[in-house]
């Protein structure tokens, strides 16, 4: 099998033009086959709020309601999608910008409400990992957005953190996958206030401790969880780290482990 490489980006990293092109010369220097994978919600609550409208976050994840789903749509697949694409042009890495309605590729449903109304938040069904292996073969790098479709003409937000997890297990059908979270930190600190503290490597025993200690909170919660859904699934590798782990020379970050 071959190797592939999956990469998630978010955080600081989309609103900061100067670390973004470091990160893309990175990313377009990997060698291999690899899919990029970015959020952008910051980008998407700086619009909201200049428009008058308070973003609302439940336990690190968006409430999507219809007003926040177009704004959503066209801050990920227009605005940041195209631009990433722009940009991995110019450093000759040949992109193609996707959502998860482009080939049916990443099919959802709206998620089904239970204790929150996250309105017209997706949760993932299906993967077409071929689709995908095809552009691959091709020698074309996707890269995928935070918006999925229903298959009867419904966008959807999903967090990119879930498509990254989604896409690494369903294409290890194909590949041997390695998959990387990058933020802005080393990795996942033991303490927020110390960028030093980083957890070399985390099992699910110590990341319930750690949650039940208030260690680790809010918004990282989703990333580690679906970073060990991704583990549990059958994915060779999978990190939190930051983006410096894209240069070759370089690797410092948390590993998931059994």
């Amino acid at each position: 099998m071959k190797q592939l490489n999956i990469i998630k980006i978010g955080g600081n990293i989309i609103n900061n033009p100067a670390v973004l092109t470091e990160v893309l010369t990175d990313f377009s220097n990997m060698e291999g086959l690899k899919i990029l994978v970015h959020g952008g919600g910051r980008k998407a609550s700086q619009v909201l709020k200049s428009m008058g409208i308070e973003p609302k976050m439940i336990n690190g994840r968006r409430v999507t309601d219809e007003t926040t789903l177009e704004v959503v749509t066209m801050v990920y697949a227009g605005l940041i999608n195209k631009n990433v694409v722009a940009q991995l042009q110019a450093l000759d890495c040949m992109s193609i910008g996707m959502t998860g309605a482009d080939l049916n590729s990443i099919q959802s449903h709206k998620r089904i409400v239970k204790d929150i109304d996250y309105g017209f938040a997706g949760d993932i069904d299906k993967v077409n990992g071929k689709a995908i292996s095809a552009l691959l073969s091709a020698n074309f790098t996707p890269v995928f957005c935070s918006i999925t479709h229903n298959k009867n003409g419904l966008l959807l937000n999903t967090n990119a953190d879930t498509i990254a997890s989604t896409l690494a297990v369903a294409l290890s059908d194909f590949y041997k996958v390695s998959l990387k979270f990058c933020f802005e930190k080393d990795g996942v600190l033991l303490d927020v206030t110390d960028d030093s503290s980083v957890i070399v490597e985390l099992d699910k025993a110590k990341y319930a401790t750690y949650k039940n200690e208030n260690k680790i909170f809010d918004g990282m919660l989703p990333k580690i969880d679906n970073a060990f859904d991704a583990l549990n699934a059958g994915v060779q590798e999978v990190f939190i780290c930051s983006t410096n782990a894209l240069k070759a020379d370089y690797f410092k970050g948390t590993a998931l482990v059994h």
